[in-house]
C-alpha cells in the first residue's frame, strides 16, 4: 500500500480540479486578450478565478495577479517592491528560516546595495516580534516573514507582526509567504496589515505551474513591474494568461476553504497518531513545536542518515522528505537557525499530511521506520 506523506513537497491534483482544467484546455481555449466571443469567454473565466481568490481573501478582485508559482511570487514580490521604493529608504528585514523562493532574492537585493537584516529564531522556529519591531526604522521599506515554515511547521504570529510594523512605520511594506499556510488558515491581508502575499496551487491540489500573489492597491500605484512586453494582469505581467490552471486554482482554494475546520480535526488526530507512536524511539528528537502546523511533523532520529531512511522507506512505497523540496541536497538552515546539532540535521526527517491521509498511512510510515531503525542499525555497525 502507498502511503504519501510529502503533501509539503507537493500535493495530488484532485480529479474534479483535474477534470475542470482539461475541459477548459479543450472546450474554452480562447485568448482573455482577443476580441471575440472565444475571447470574452476566456476573459470571464480569469475573471472568475480572480473573483474566487479575493473573496476568499476578503480582497479586491483587481489585487489578485497570477503568477507560474509560489517561487515567482516571492521574487515578483520582493524585489519589484525593492526596486520601485529604493529612493525612499535601502533596509529590509526577514528571517533566518526562509524558504530559498525568499532568501534567494533577498540575497541578489543585498548584492544590488539594499541592507538585509536576519533576524534569528527561537528553538521552536519564531521570530521575536519585539526584536523585530526595534529593527524597523524610517529606512525600512520591507518586512518578509513567512507564515508557515516548510521544513518543521512552525506558525508566525503573522498578525501581531504585521500590527507592530504599521504602528512602528506605517510606509513599510509586509510580504508573507503564505505558500504553506494558504488552505489551512483563514488569511485576510487587509485586517493583519499584509501587503503582498504569496501562494501556490501545487500544496493546495492544484496543478503544478500555477500561483497569485495578492498586491494590495496602494502598492501596486508604485510597484515597478519585473516584466515587459503586454498588457496582461493591469500591465504588470504581460504573457497570455494561463487560464485552465488559474480555474484549477480556484477550484481547489474553494473546497479547501469549505473543508477548513473538518480537516484541521482531521490533520490533528494525524499529528497525534504519530507523535504518540514516536515515543517508542527513545533516539527520537520532535523538532516541531507542539503548536506547528498540525499537517506537518519534523524529527529527529539521531541515527540514520537521512537519505538512508528515506530510501528505506521508498523501497515500501512509504514517502517522506528530509527537508525542503527546494533545498535537496543542502543540510537544513531552518534547524540550523534553531541551534540543532549536525546529527540531528543529519537525521532529520519532514512528515506531511493532507485531507486524503488516513490513520493506515501513518500506521504504514510507523511500521516500515521502525523495520528501518533495526535493520539499517545493524547494517551501520
Amino acid at each position: 500500500m502507498e502511503a504519501y506523506l510529502d503533501n509539503s513537497a507537493t500535493t495530488c491534483v484532485y480529479q474534479e480540479t483535474a477534470d475542470l482544467v482539461c475541459d477548459l484546455m479543450v472546450n474554452h481555449y480562447g485568448n482573455p486578450s482577443a476580441m471575440h466571443q472565444k475571447g470574452v469567454e476566456a476573459e470571464q473565466y480569469i475573471r472568475t478565478a480572480q473573483e474566487t481568490l479575493a473573496k476568499i481573501l476578503k480582497v479586491k478582485e483587481k489585487e489578485i495577479f497570477f503568477t507560474s508559482g509560489g517561487t515567482e511570487s516571492d521574487n515578483w514580490a520582493l524585489v519589484g517592491t525593492a526596486m520601485a521604493n529604493k529612493r525612499t529608504g535601502n533596509h529590509i528585514i526577514t528571517s533566518a528560516i526562509e524558504h530559498p523562493a525568499v532568501s534567494a532574492p533577498l540575497a541578489f537585493l543585498e548584492e544590488q546595495g539594499f541592507r538585509i537584516t536576519r533576524l534569528p529564531v527561537n528553538k521552536e522556529g519564531l521570530v521575536d516580534v519585539n526584536e523585530l519591531e526595534e529593527a524597523i526604522t524610517p529606512e525600512t521599506i520591507l518586512v518578509s516573514i513567512m507564515y508557515v515554515n516548510n521544513e518543521i511547521g512552525a506558525v508566525e504570529p503573522i498578525g501581531e507582526i504585521g500590527r507592530r510594523i504599521k504602528a512602528k512605520n506605517p510606509k513599510t511594506y509586509f510580504h508573507v509567504d503564505a505558500i504553506q499556510a494558504f488552505g489551512k488558515y483563514r488569511i485576510y491581508p487587509k485586517r493583519m496589515g499584509i501587503d503582498m502575499l504569496s501562494v501556490s496551487g501545487h500544496k493546495i491540489h492544484a496543478p503544478k505551474g500555477i500561483g497569485a500573489l495578492y498586491l494590495s492597491d496602494r502598492l501596486v500605484q508604485a510597484f515597478r513591474p519585473p516584466y515587459l512586453g503586454g498588457e496582461q494582469e493591469r500591465g504588470l505581467r504581460p504573457g497570455t494568461e494561463n487560464l485552465p490552471y488559474a480555474m484549477g486554482l480556484a477550484a481547489a482554494a474553494t473546497r479547501l476553504a469549505k473543508t477548513m475546520k473538518s480537516r484541521d480535526t482531521a490533520m490533528k488526530a494525524l499529528n497525534r497518531r504519530l507523535r504518540d507512536g514516536l515515543k517508542a524511539f527513545p533516539e527520537v528528537e520532535l523538532n516541531s513545536p507542539e503548536n506547528a502546523v498540525p499537517e506537518v511533523l519534523n524529527f529527529s532520529e539521531n541515527c540514520i542518515k537521512s537519505e538512508t531512511m528515506l530510501a528505506w522507506l521508498a523501497e515500501a512505497q512509504v514517502y517522506v522528505s528530509s527537508a525542503s523540496a527546494c533545498g535537496r541536497g543542502q543540510p537544513s538552515h531552518t534547524l540550523a537557525a534553531m541551534g540543532k546539532d549536525p546529527l540531528a540535521i543529519d537525521t532529520a526527517i519532514r512528515v506531511s499530511f493532507c485531507g486524503d491521509n488516513t490513520p493506515e498511512d501513518v500506521d504504514a510510515f510507523l511500521n516500515r521506520f521502525e523495520d528501518g531503525m533495526k535493520h539499517l542499525q545493524k547494517i551501520r555497525k
